[in-house]
């Protein structure tokens, strides 16, 4: 009210215009709203709504007003206020703490006998200001911006940049719109799956909007963006939504049961769940079984999506030709899913630094995790299902502890190359086994591990080169069994020596 007292800019309204009827919100504010005029086109509130609330809430006058215990109070224009470029000349009042010699409602501007009524008993000085003020209210007009279109891509895009503005508007309310029936809330189906993967680790699929609507979009339409929704009719969605349920679900227990991924943030890249979920998408109680040829062919996409860092540039590309080579999979036809470079390199394992939250470390994490490692101290087999849950740095450790690289360097042997970070110096060690071996060469701490330790060392990729104590010796040793294990798993043929 200040601004518009002032004659600041205030904004535009973005109206959208259609004889289609969506899903709406029927409160502004504290009032309900009527319903709209049956096969009269419909104007739906895409930016303003505040605005909007705020001026039809102060002058409105056909609804009941609010009731005391509404969180809404009527504003009024303060006459004691002096003229003051920041400080608003309008407040929000409960009755008993309004003074009628000096508050006046604004209510009351557009209705004359209200407006005659609280004008009574006032000096003329007092009402020649508020006849100033009201005059500019009357002349003042709101920008409205409107789209008539009926092309649900069109309006996705404004709702995207509007979005880009900072305004809180994204494509899943829009789609919530019209899909929505009284049987069925997108939202709410989306949060109905959140909590079916929670006992399985993987609610957090429920926060990531993004990726359901990415596992929609390519299911029903092969096409991962959101946008490629926007073409379909509500009912196309609520139909076969159940297609979209089972795949992301079996997604889930493919990656849990094949990759010993236990949470969502396991995977390197979310996204590849959505072209799985294309391959296992089933309607109704349909069970979509899966042969040894076509689980070699997913798993060695998996792996060489993991490794290529796939999806980190050109996602949309990369993933529409997966989702399109899934489904030819799936169908049992000729497909070309996972005909790309993995790009393995030794460097992968000995350029990068170990960063739980990484990709690289992510998926150099479920590298170890296949192979099935073993406790250090005990030599029982690590409970992975516990550890990747937790998946922090407490969980992995260093194979040649800082602590004797650092001294060894300062007593003046070589310097560490490479760094004592590095992925290939990291196996999965729990804190309590990395306190039992202590930050000594790892000779020393061979002493306290087992007698019998080949399926030790086998299991953490490493051999007993380990304890020369050699630090650059152990690192091209270790990479080499490391890229080893990492060829096998994006199935790629080497020749012998």
């Amino acid at each position: 009210m200040d601004s518009i007292y002032k004659k600041y800019p205030f904004g535009s309204v973005l109206f959208w215009r259609t004889r289609e009827k969506l899903r709406f919100d029927r409160k502004l504010g504290p009032f309900t709203l009527p319903e709209p005029v049956i096969d009269y086109p419909i104007d739906y509130v895409l930016d303003g709504q505040q605005r909007i609330t705020s001026i039809f809430g102060v002058f409105q006058s056909q609804l009941p007003q609010p009731g005391p215990g509404d969180d809404w109070l009527p504003i009024y224009f303060d006459l004691s206020a002096e003229p003051n470029a920041q400080e608003s000349q309008f407040v929000a009042l409960a009755d008993g703490d309004v003074d009628t010699r000096r508050h006046f409602p604004l209510a009351t501007l557009f209705d004359t006998v209200s407006y005659r009524r609280a004008n009574e008993g006032r000096s003329d000085e007092q009402v020649e200001r508020i006849d100033r003020m009201q005059e500019i209210f009357k002349e003042a007009r709101v920008p409205v911006q409107s789209s008539a279109t009926d092309d649900k891509g069109t309006v996705a895009i404004i709702f995207e940049r509007v979005n880009r503005q900072g305004v809180e508007l994204d494509t899943l309310q829009l789609l919530s719109a019209w899909t929505w029936s009284e049987d069925f809330q997108l939202q709410d189906a989306f949060a109905e799956l959140s909590a079916d993967l929670a006992p399985f680790g993987f609610q957090e699929i429920g926060t990531d909007t993004n990726l359901l609507l990415r596992c929609c979009s390519a299911i029903l339409k092969g096409d991962a963006s959101p946008e490629a929704l926007m073409d379909m009719n509500g009912s196309e969605v609520r139909a076969n939504f159940d297609r979209v349920t089972n795949g992301v679900k079996y997604a889930v227990d493919y990656v849990r049961a094949n990759f010993r991924a236990e949470k969502l943030s396991n995977l390197p890249f979310t996204t590849l769940l959505v072209p799985l979920s294309v391959f296992f998408a089933a309607s109704g109680t349909t069970e979509l079984t899966c042969t040894q040829e076509q689980r070699s062919r997913i798993n060695r996409w998996f792996w060489r999506a993991a490794f290529s860092r796939r999806y980190s540039a050109g996602t949309l590309r990369n993933l529409n030709s997966d989702i399109e080579q899934m489904r030819s999979l799936s169908r049992g036809e000729a497909n070309s899913l996972g005909d790309f470079d993995p790009e393995l390199t030794p460097a992968f394992f000995t350029n990068n630094t170990f960063v739980v939250s990484n990709v690289n470390t992510k998926t150099f994490i479920l590298l170890l995790a296949s192979q099935h490692p073993r406790s250090f101290i005990s030599g029982q087999p690590v409970d992975l299902a516990e550890t990747l849950k937790r998946a922090n740095r407490t969980e992995f450790h260093h194979l040649m502890p800082r602590a004797f690289l650092r001294n060894a360097t300062s007593a003046g042997e070589s310097a560490l190359a490479p760094h004592e970070s590095a992925l290939a110096n990291f196996a999965f060690l729990s804190r309590a086994d990395n306190r039992a071996l202590g930050g000594v060469a790892p000779s020393e701490y061979r002493k306290k591990m087992p007698g019998d330790i080949v399926d030790i060392l086998s299991s953490a990729v490493t051999s007993e080169i380990l304890f020369e104590d050699d630090y650059e010796r152990f690192i091209v040793d270790r990479t080499s069994k490391l890229m080893g294990v990492a060829q096998q798993l994006c199935a790629i043929q080497t020749l012998p020596l």
